[in-house]
């Protein structure tokens, strides 16, 4: 039987603590801030507000010790890990998420599928309105370069598959060849139809342009296969 002292003590009684599965526990993120500019890595950094997470992710992928960093979110705790490909599972199709987003500095000015407009919040008179991007992807993102037209905007969410006890984490990307990749991986995932294994990668892609060459990083999701045909024999 358990202890009765809080039934006189009411407001000092421990809040029940809730599960990390249900709970976004971190960040996988493909860059960082140097100097006040955006740097990206060839290796994931990961950010979380809870200590046990971040030695956790450190013990699973290398790297740096956690450390503290200036954010106004929870996440204050960062680790540059040693891994450019993590393991992962993803819940089923709803686990990507995607939008295009027309950003200001105040916040997002205007936010579409692509087709239609979905509106900046649930007031917003725009909504099922056309979309006021241009039509081709070249376009689009022409535009987005510009600062006229939406840029993407691409959300997974997924457990690690080495620690899915640690809970749910989060990757954004505003990637334009990861909206082009994606459409494998959300294929693959409308035809398992529940949980699935998949790599989350970061690739370094080499080119030339102007006759100098030019190098960035950038994510890449491939789904395995369903998470029953992946686990291993007991």
């Amino acid at each position: 039987m358990g202890l009765r002292i809080w039934e006189t003590d009411p407001e000092a009684e421990p809040k029940p603590r809730q599960s990390f599965a249900n709970d976004l526990v971190g960040r996988f993120r493909s860059g960082y801030q140097v100097n006040g500019r955006p740097a990206s890595l060839e290796k994931w950094r990961v950010t979380t507000g809870d200590p046990e997470v971040a030695n956790e992710v450190r013990q699973l992928f290398g790297g740096d010790k956690p450390q503290q960093w200036e954010t106004q979110g929870e996440d204050n705790l960062e680790v540059f890990t040693d891994s450019p490909k993590v393991k992962i599972v993803l819940d089923g199709p709803t686990a990507i998420r995607q939008e295009m987003v027309l950003w200001g500095r105040s916040g997002a000015i205007r936010r579409c599928d692509g087709m239609e407009q979905t509106g900046v919040d649930k007031d917003d008179d725009a909504k099922g309105r056309p979309c006021e991007c241009p039509a081709s992807y070249a376009d689009r993102k022409a535009a987005a370069k510009k600062g006229t037209g939406c840029t993407p905007s691409t959300t997974l969410y997924f457990t690690l598959a080495d620690a899915p006890e640690l809970g749910k984490f989060r990757f954004n990307s505003g990637s334009w060849s990861l909206v082009r990749d994606i459409v494998t991986a959300e294929a693959r995932l409308a035809e398992i139809d529940g949980p699935a294994v998949a790599y989350l990668g970061l690739e370094v892609v080499e080119f030339e342009a102007g006759g100098q060459k030019r190098i960035f990083t950038k994510p890449v999701v491939d789904v395995l296969g369903p998470l029953k045909d992946t686990e291993p024999p007991f």
